[in-house]
């Protein structure tokens, strides 16, 4: 088993990581088996100000009641550590077997939301995407590499789950509309629909700025002005493009079909 310390070039993520990993490794024993990271920092455009640390933990097989308790306790007690990232993580604990290959009838796996919600979940069609992502980028905290445990994701796989995320996530009626409102959901919902069209057009999962300056050059204005507005937001700046993101999801929607 790995321990290629430190995972990331950022200090205050790799010492969030290893108590996370010690923390995780003495409540699980001999059900975990690795601790893996995905999103931003798998691919080098990780945001201080924005970025969350997206984690996936293997087990060995489905957890009991019990370790699921012991875990929520666990990141409650993280969560309001006071350790700089605490409330930034976000991910799944997905057995081993359950891996390989997305089942959408799978047994619902232990899920921590960005805000601390610790929840069993199904994972959707957005779940091909992230085994992609692990297979192909995946950062080792601890345990086994990652691609003998992943079937690969063919390219019709993964455009058929970009679509298939679109329509689960962002197909009208929206639940919660006045989340839009929201400057970070507006930006995050431009960032979401500018990746899926990369994906969509060359089969492969592209860095937020690599999809950025693609979708810029290949769309034009309005959407290229739209991309780079919220290429450039950060935490705290106002962003009130209510109107035009809502017209981008149309539009990206639209093309999908």
């Amino acid at each position: 088993m790995t321990n290629p310390f430190p995972p990331t070039s950022y200090p205050a993520v790799n010492t969030l990581l290893a108590e996370f990993l010690a923390s995780v490794q003495a409540t699980l024993g001999g059900d975990f088996t690795g601790l893996y990271l995905h999103g931003s920092l798998a691919y080098g455009d990780f945001n201080l100000q924005t970025s969350d640390i997206d984690f996936l933990v293997v087990t060995g097989g489905h957890l009991s009641k019990e370790a699921f308790t012991a875990l929520k306790d666990m990141h409650t007690r993280l969560f309001a550590s006071g350790w700089a990232w605490s409330q930034r993580l976000e991910g799944a604990y997905i057995p081993k077997n359950d891996l390989r290959r997305h089942d959408p009838a799978h047994i619902p796996i232990p899920w921590l939301g960005v805000d601390g919600h610790f929840t069993l979940e199904t994972l959707g069609s957005d779940w091909i995407i992230q085994r992609w992502i692990l297979r192909e980028k995946g950062i080792i905290v601890a345990g086994p590499p990652l691609k003998p445990m992943i079937d690969p994701v063919s390219a019709d796989d993964l455009r058929e789950a970009v679509r298939g995320s679109l329509r689960e996530w962002w197909s009208p009626p929206f639940p919660s509309p006045e989340r839009f409102e929201n400057s970070e959901c507006q930006v995050y919902a431009i960032l979401t629909m500018y990746r899926s069209l990369y994906v969509l057009e060359h089969n492969r999962i592209a860095s937020k700025p690599e999809a950025a300056r693609w979708a810029q050059a290949a769309l034009g204005d309005p959407w290229g002005r739209l991309i780079e507005e919220a290429a450039e937001w950060r935490e705290g700046k106002k962003f009130d493009r209510l109107e035009e993101t809502m017209e981008f999801i149309y539009y990206t929607l639209e093309y999908c079909q």
